[in-house]
């Protein structure tokens, strides 16, 4: 793929398919069954612990049963814990009960399983009884290369984003002028920041009870991202692509520092799914908050009303990543091409697993998970976007699961209704102000920097079997997020980051991680062509937001 062209397969596909707004009812027929026998699979659903009560549970609420009602096969859907998808996984493959369809945004969990030989390839089950995808993968090949495996067999499914900033620095702008600050640029300016934040009583309440900064799980990761690693850690330095010891150091040194002053809560470590912080951000206890920011309505119903409801006098700001020792970097943004389905290998109707691939890859599919119900939820007229009438009930009974539901949904392809602030009104004064909020973000884009990594981390290229194996293997000791040994630097007084990046290093490099390092380093110095790069994502950004400006 040469410089001039190297885009073409990517921007086509975006900017044609999003040309204009679904009409009508936006309801596609679902293929007649006829006489044919309804056929029954199960198939994965992420767990995050946050359905309602009123709602059922993950594996058999309003969306479910929608599903079985409308959809052309019986599906029962498998719960897998969000936070350990890879332990869920393994241990219904090891009870032979893992689902026929497995719905996965992790590439190392997928490229394992398809390493052991747990999936099997897709490529027949397309051709032979698909209509929906198989034109999906006509239109756009690029699908199809992503998906394809190290011995050139098509393992997975996948799906067309909008691909936009994926996270959000919120910092209470109200806190910031009362004591007299101004938003900060750097990680030491974060730092003074945080730490009065946590010292001179922002919320007037007589009480040193607040957090400067959140610092666990969404907002931790973000962290690691400001200094610029993610998944797998490795960085671009002078043209090489190398292992980002010195940035993991950083950011640990940071984190420690937080952590022994008391900025952030001292028990972080245990909110594995970030919850409490959550709850701390939105009961006007936190002055700085990191989170998923690439679904407006999510962030407007599931953090913006409920923080204002709490704290009426709240003012949120949203900042850029501020500059580190090592570097700025922009967030992390949406990837583009995403693949999100594999096939159990022992999976035994192929031919119901793929009509239920093509339904929920189907326009009627994603304008169910993305409106709800036509006249219940919302209500759609010819030649304009449909109109969500009952946001609140929408949330309740869609918003908590509809996104991983829709894991195969190409939203943009129907058109310009389906970008994430399309959602959102002008008329409602918190909708039009996190739509600010989100446009801010965008702007907020430098295109001369890189983020976290030489492109999304689902778009890193696999290394061979052997190799992958020492990856996963060793990033619970020495990966970025969670590895063991960086956790011990933050949270032991006296033992330092530059002691704790020595025993990565050594513990790395005595599990043969050299020939990783080597690996990823040959990889990007002669066939980094071949996969979606950081500058890539940015032309596919810019594309998209003139296509919906021009619309």
């Amino acid at each position: 793929m040469i410089k001039g062209c190297r885009y073409a397969a990517l921007l086509v596909l975006l900017a044609l398919a999003s040309a204009g707004c679904a009409t009508g009812d936006g309801q596609l027929p679902v293929p007649s069954q006829g006489a044919a026998k309804r056929g029954s699979i199960t198939v994965s659903i992420y767990d995050r612990g946050i359905t309602p009560a009123s709602e059922g549970t993950i594996d058999n609420n309003i969306m479910t049963r929608w599903i079985n009602e409308a959809g052309p096969v019986e599906v029962k859907f498998i719960p897998v814990s969000r936070t350990q998808s890879e332990q869920g996984l393994n241990t219904l493959f090891a009870a032979e009960k893992a689902p026929d369809l497995i719905l996965e945004y992790a590439p190392q969990v997928k490229n394992t399983l398809i390493d052991r030989k747990l999936i099997q390839p897709i490529e027949g089950m397309i051709e032979a009884y698909s209509t929906e995808y198989k034109e999906l993968l006509s239109k756009y090949p690029i699908l199809k290369r992503v998906g394809t495996g190290a011995d050139g067999q098509l393992y997975q499914f996948g799906r067309i984003n909008e691909t936009i900033p994926q996270r959000g620095v919120f910092i209470r702008k109200d806190w910031l002028q009362k004591l007299g600050l101004n938003l900060p640029k750097t990680t030491d300016e974060l730092y003074l920041v945080a730490k009065a934040f946590a010292e001179r009583d922002p919320d007037g309440n007589g009480k040193k009870d607040t957090y400067g900064i959140a610092m666990s799980y969404n907002s931790g990761a973000i962290l690691d991202e400001m200094f610029g690693v993610t998944y797998p850690d490795y960085v671009v330095k002078n043209g090489e692509l190398v292992h980002g010891w010195d940035h993991i150091e950083a950011v640990t040194a940071f984190k420690k520092r937080l952590y022994e002053e008391g900025i952030v809560d001292r028990s972080y470590f245990t909110d594995k799914t970030g919850s409490r912080a959550k709850q701390d951000f939105l009961n006007g206890k936190t002055g700085i908050f990191m989170e998923q920011f690439n679904v407006p309505v999510t962030f407007l119903t599931d953090f913006y009303m409920p923080l204002l409801k709490n704290v009426p006098e709240a003012d949120l700001a949203i900042m850029p990543y501020p500059e580190t020792p090592v570097g700025r970097f922009n967030p992390i943004f949406v990837n583009p091409v995403q693949m999100t389905g594999v096939v159990n290998a022992k999976a035994k109707d192929p031919e119901a697993i793929m009509k239920y691939v093509d339904f929920a890859s189907s326009e009627r599919f994603m304008k169910t998970m993305y409106y709800g119900f036509e006249g219940i939820h919302s209500k759609s007229e010819v030649g304009v976007c449909p109109q969500v009438t009952d946001l609140m009930k929408w949330r309740t009974e869609f918003n908590y699961a509809s996104g991983d539901f829709a894991m195969l949904a190409s939203p943009i392809l129907a058109g310009n209704c389906y970008y994430g602030t399309r959602k959102l009104s002008n008329d409602d004064p918190l909708q039009r102000r996190v739509k600010e909020m989100f446009e801010r973000n965008s702007l907020n884009v430098d295109f001369n920097l890189q983020t976290a990594g030489p492109t999304h981390s689902e778009q890193m290229p696999q290394p061979p079997k052997e190799l992958q194996q020492i990856l996963t293997d060793m990033t619970k000791h020495v990966g970025s997020m969670e590895g063991d040994i960086w956790i011990k630097a933050v949270l032991t007084p006296g033992y330092s980051p530059m002691q704790a990046r020595q025993d990565a290093v050594a513990a790395w490099e005595s599990a043969g991680g050299k020939k990783v390092d080597d690996w990823y380093r040959k990889f990007y110095a002669t066939d980094k062509s071949k996969i979606i790069l950081t500058e890539d994502i940015y032309h596919i950004f810019q594309e998209q937001r003139a296509t919906q400006n021009a619309n």
